[in-house]
């Protein structure tokens, strides 16, 4: 019988049974460290393992990071910054304040032009003739509204141009658009106090206040296409004040009483124009709003008995609201 060395009897078993091919071979895993190697470890300290970790990488040498900042909360005034960056609390404050400068002359306007038509336009107090005028501007042409000779009141109602005036101001805080758009607008509401007032007091807008209104908002919005926005929103807001105004003039024409008075058609000048810069469709908002406003309050009148079905209603300043609220619309 031959060898017999772990195969079967009577069969060699080759020289290389048990090896594993070359190609099949993994990495060869190292022998343990001698002590020597050990020591040597010891030596280079402890042996860092190379999990992620959750900090930053070092930077290059001879680069100085800072701590990152990051604010904690975001105020109003961040997210909401005002024209040219300031807060709006700072850009309403210096508005105001030169607003208020204003009143003067928006109280002697109300007091000069707040007569029936065909009156000659007033000088002075009605009870006692004492002269008004912005040489002598309190108490009459004060928040007051007051003569200094016999007390008695003279133009708007106490504050009444001072709330008047503070809704403009913040009305223009609230409309964007560009400086000659914004001038345009102060323009229009600086003429749009006295008149909503006179209109209210005896039913007329003298065209004193209305054509400089007219005139100048359409000038202003020149400036503006001049300046950028091109003649395209300018032709626009000249044809939209047009239209607007010739319709109002048609129905006084045509219906009489019952129709709007020319003054309104004066006044429709601006309003259309300042609606019809942004498109024909804040018009027709704005017209809509208008109408929506008057019938709104021509019902609460009636239902309270405080005017009768043959009354006519000052249309003014439901024009100058609805202009107003079209425009707060557009942001």
């Amino acid at each position: 019988m031959g060898d017999v060395q772990g195969g079967r009897p009577g069969r060699p078993v080759p020289a290389d049974r048990g090896r594993v091919p070359a190609d099949r071979i993994g990495p060869a895993v190292e022998p343990p460290a001698s002590p020597g190697d050990m020591g040597r470890v010891e030596e280079a300290g402890p042996i860092r393992s190379r999990s992620v970790s959750a900090t930053a990488p070092e930077p290059p040498e001879g680069v100085r990071v800072g701590p990152a900042s990051t604010p904690d909360t975001i105020s109003i005034s961040d997210r909401y910054p005002g024209p040219h960056g300031k807060s709006p609390s700072v850009f309403f404050g210096r508005r105001l304040a030169g607003a208020l400068a204003v009143v003067p002359v928006l109280r002697l306007a109300v007091a000069r032009y707040a007569v029936p038509p065909g009156v000659v336009d007033r000088a002075g107090c009605d009870g006692c003739g004492a002269p008004i005028g912005l040489d002598r501007p309190l108490p009459a042409l004060g928040p007051a509204a007051r003569c200094p000779a016999c007390r008695g009141r003279i133009g708007a109602a106490p504050l009444a141009v001072e709330a008047l005036l503070l809704a403009a101001v913040a009305m223009l805080v609230l409309v964007d658009g560009v400086l000659a758009e914004r001038a345009a607008l102060a323009w229009w509401l600086g003429w749009a106090i006295p008149l909503i007032l006179v209109d209210l007091a005896v039913h007329r807008l003298p065209d004193r206040l209305t054509w400089p209104a007219a005139a100048g908002t359409w000038a202003l919005l020149g400036v503006a296409a001049l300046t950028g926005a091109g003649a395209g929103p300018w032709l626009r807001a000249v044809s939209a004040g047009t239209a607007l105004g010739l319709a109002f003039a048609a129905t006084t024409l045509l219906l009489g009483r019952r129709g709007f008075g020319l003054g309104d058609a004066k006044l429709a000048l601006g309003t259309g124009a300042l609606l019809g810069w942004h498109g024909w469709g804040l018009l027709v908002t704005g017209l809509v709003l208008t109408f929506l406003l008057s019938a709104l309050v021509s019902v609460v009148l009636l239902a309270s008995r405080r005017v009768g079905w043959s009354s006519h209603l000052p249309f003014g300043p439901f024009l100058v609201a609805g202009t107003c609220a079209a425009l707060l619309l557009t942001g």
